[in-house]
């Protein structure tokens, strides 16, 4: 703290000597290194103080940073998230889309026919399989084996 040779502080001595008096001087000297310690303490508290104030000003800028980081992270996520969930929908529209326009094409030749064009006769001649039931002339035959 101060800069003192051993010189300076015999002729400290020395005048505290021939101002105190021998009597009190040991009482005047341990007075003063109690009050030295104690500045001592004092200031070492106050640089702790203050250490303890830089780390944490330096804890809030670095939680400060984590935290804008962690903001840029989630934002990022977040417009990823958008990003697929868009497609999702977008691939679920689509599926919506080939499954309307599968089905509309399987029922549409049977669910209008075309003015020039007869309606089949069974859903058995729209699927192209022969046809099971009788004709009219095919009729007799049946009845007669009833009968």
């Amino acid at each position: 703290m101060f800069d003192f040779g051993f010189s300076e502080l015999v002729v400290i001595g020395i005048v505290m000597l021939i101002v105190v008096g021998p009597e009190r001087l040991p009482k005047v000297a341990r007075t003063a290194g109690h009050l030295l310690g104690r500045l001592q303490r004092y200031v070492s508290d106050v640089k702790s103080d203050i250490q303890r104030e830089m780390q944490l000003e330096e804890l809030k800028k670095l939680q400060e940073q984590v935290r804008q980081q962690a903001q840029t992270i989630e934002n990022s996520v977040r417009a990823q998230v958008a990003t697929v969930e868009g497609e999702v929908s977008r691939a679920g529209e689509e599926l919506r889309a080939l499954e309307a326009a599968a089905t509309g094409a399987a029922t549409a030749p049977g669910a209008v026919p075309a003015e020039g064009a007869a309606a089949p006769a069974s859903a058995q001649l729209e699927l192209g399989l022969p046809s099971s039931q009788p004709s009219s002339s095919s009729n007799t035959p049946n009845q007669a084996d009833k009968a």
